[in-house]
């Protein structure tokens, strides 16, 4: 996982409330074996609209996403923030998200970032003018070039994984020294259990 500090750039001021994971990425895209390219699937039945704010020339490459309330809800699947990440977010702004959809964004390094309504409104228009927006995860702010500075809360253990590049399995690796010093004790203190761990190991 790609370590997340500071994003900036292009704003999507998509803004609508209440997305669930079906609309971000339908579920005819769940066949595929791997997550490239299911940003090609990510918003589609909106996207069908020729004059939808995704595919405007101005958006493209646009790393942060604007939303409404309640982002996210509906079902569990993960690909929603695969197929996000897919198509160049790299994080996304809404007043609330869905508490599933939230904990598989943050194992997959997307940055979920919640403030106020009014907040939200706010950078809606900067995005809309076409200005820049830019996310401090390290200080936990939001900026604008109009001198808009909005703080957000973020868990400090979530944040120090997305600021290290820590999934779970990162977060395992980075605790081999501490495993294998419990391996080696209780192999000691308790050998009986080690000789059925090999004994399983050669079956």
């Amino acid at each position: 996982m790609e370590p997340v500090n500071t994003i900036a750039g292009r704003a999507v001021p998509f803004g609508a409330a209440n997305v669930d994971t079906d609309v971000i990425i339908p579920a005819r895209f769940l066949k595929a074996v791997t997550r490239v390219g299911l940003g090609k699937g990510a918003f589609a039945n909106l996207r069908e609209d020729p004059e939808n704010v995704f595919d405007k020339p101005e958006n493209k490459g646009a790393p942060i996403l604007i939303a409404g309330d309640n982002f996210g809800c509906g079902s569990s699947r993960e690909h929603a923030p695969w197929a996000l990440m897919d198509m160049g977010f790299r994080a996304v702004i809404a007043p609330s998200f869905a508490d599933i959809f939230s904990g598989n964004s943050f194992k997959n390094g997307l940055l979920l970032v919640a403030l106020p309504q009014a907040q939200v409104d706010r950078l809606m228009e900067v995005a809309a003018e076409g200005q820049p927006i830019t996310i401090d995860l390290e200080s936990q702010v939001v900026t604008t070039p109009y001198q808009d500075r909005f703080e957000f809360p973020i868990d400090p253990f979530r944040k120090h994984c997305l600021m290290n590049g820590l999934d779970e399995i990162g977060l395992t690796l980075a605790m081999a020294d501490q495993i294998t010093t419990h391996e080696a004790r209780l192999a000691a203190e308790r050998p009986w259990v080690a000789g059925a761990a090999r004994r399983q190991e050669a079956a």
